[in-house]
Parts: C-alpha cells; structure tokens; sequence
C-alpha cells in the first residue's frame, strides 16, 4: 500500500491552515497527527483491513503477522495496540499505548519495524543516561528531568518488561489521572522499546499548531521558526526514505523469513511490569 500524493497533499493541507509552534517538552506535546505512524507503515507495505468509514483503523503486515489497531473511541485507555502473532518459529508480542502518546514518538517505534536497524544500537538505559534522565539503577526505573515522564522495568519470569508513565503530578504514584502511558511486553523486541525512548528523550521540540490538543498546561510553546511547507517537506521525506529502507530491508531477507516481522533489527527487549490496568 502506497501512500498517495493526494494524501501527503491533506496531510500539508492541514498543516497550511495553522501556524506551527515548537513544543516542549515532547513527552507534554499532545498526540499531534496519528498520520506520522499510518503513513509510515502504509508506504512500508501494510495494508488497511477497519472499515473506511470508520473511526478505527488497523493496519497489517504484509505477512498479517502484525497488527497495528488505532482506535479513539476506545473505552480503555489504550488507543493503540500493536500485536505480533505468534509462528512456529517465534512468540507473538504485545505493546500499548495511551491517548496523548505523541504519535512523532510513537512512528520511531514502528518504523523500526520496517527499517533496518541501525549499524550499532544502545541499550534503553544507555540511551536515557546520554540523554540526562535521572537513572535509579537499584530500582531499574528512571524520569525525565522534569519528573513527569517515569520508565520502569520489570521482571516478569525472569524476562524484562517496560512500563512508561507521564503523570501531571511528576511523582509516580500520583492519585491523579496519568496524562498517557506506554507499556511493551515481555517479548516485545527490545529494539523497538529503544526506538520508542530515542524518539521520547530526544530534546527537539515538536511542532503543533494554535490551539492544537496538548498533553498538559505546563507544556511550552514558541512560534516556530519553521513553515507548514518545510514540516509538510520534513513528513514527506520521511516517508520517501521509510519506502526506501524497507523495499531495501524485503531484498535482503531470505524467503523463509517472510514470516518474521520486518523488524529487520528494530527489536528491542521491553521491559516493564504489568499490563496497564483499565484495558
């Protein structure tokens, strides 16, 4: 499934109709446009299986192993699910994520389904110590600077799990209501719980326009010095590379690999505690 011109075409025409503004920090930043993760799974072969006119979407791989599934009328707090069935050869995975996930956060974990890995990847902690989260190795959590955004691993039958938090209190066992959260199972591929934090630490803002849904009050916003174009350009590009990589990831892979997701090395061990209570 290709991304037509006449959908990169809405995508800018939305953005020309509002005056972007970098904001931050990111994990506050709202859910922006959930078309940073369809797009890049549509360009990479995924195919739309919800009814179109339908507020759910659901997206599967080209060899149906995985299932992307969005849905804002959701009644739990999870609005995506991203499932990997399980094979003969390999256990299926589970990872969800809340209503305000940023979906810029969200496309660098499922873009590392598609794309090669990178030529060397860090561990999640390496990734959040280089970035200056606060890190509790005794208890295998860390937080962002502010507070408000709280990772924790867990051990689960001896296998590591994440769960991640932003709470409007920053302290992590707030009685208030949680801004969104993320959670990656035991056997989520490790390099996506990687992919997923390098996009949540990284300190450029994004971009979002007046009176654009945020993630918080306390979320700050300047007149960004970019134009609709050039963030229209920026989303285009991505997903010209995205269809690069992965028509270069399919020829490299074996056959007998179809049946394997196109994680080609964007797997990561996910490590929190337990299913986020509420699904």
């Amino acid at each position: 499934m290709r991304v037509s011109k006449q959908q990169l075409t809405a995508f800018a025409d939305k953005l020309a109709c509002q005056i972007p503004f970098d904001t931050s920090p990111r994990h506050l930043a709202g859910p922006g446009d959930a078309r940073h993760v369809t797009h890049g799974l549509a360009t990479a072969g995924w195919i739309c299986t919800s009814d179109p006119l339908s507020a759910e979407i659901i997206l599967r791989s080209p060899d149906h192993r995985l299932t992307l599934q969005f849905d804002p009328q959701s009644a739990t707090s999870a609005w995506w699910r991203l499932r990997a069935e399980t094979t003969d050869s390999e256990r299926g995975w589970y990872a969800e994520f809340g209503e305000l996930v940023p979906a810029e956060i969200l496309c660098h974990a499922t873009d590392a389904l598609v794309t090669p890995p990178p030529s060397k990847q860090q561990a999640p902690w390496e990734v959040l110590g280089s970035a200056g989260w606060l890190l509790d190795e005794a208890n295998r959590a860390a937080r962002s600077p502010d507070a408000m955004c709280h990772i924790e691993q867990g051990r689960d039958r001896d296998v590591m799990s994440w769960r991640i938090e932003t709470l409007p209190s920053g302290h992590p066992y707030s009685d208030g209501p949680r801004i969104w959260h993320a959670w990656f199972d035991t056997r989520t591929p490790s390099c996506l719980v990687t992919a997923f934090i390098t996009g949540l630490v990284d300190t450029a803002p994004l971009q979002r326009g007046m009176y654009e849904r945020l993630g918080h009050y306390s979320t700050v916003q300047e007149r960004s010095p970019l134009s609709p174009e050039q963030v229209a350009a920026a989303h285009t590009a991505r997903v010209d590379r995205i269809r690069v990589q992965a028509r270069a990831a399919r020829r490299q892979q074996p056959s007998s690999a179809a049946a394997a997701p196109t994680t080609t090395g964007a797997a990561r061990p996910a490590a929190s505690l337990t299913p986020v209570r509420g699904r």
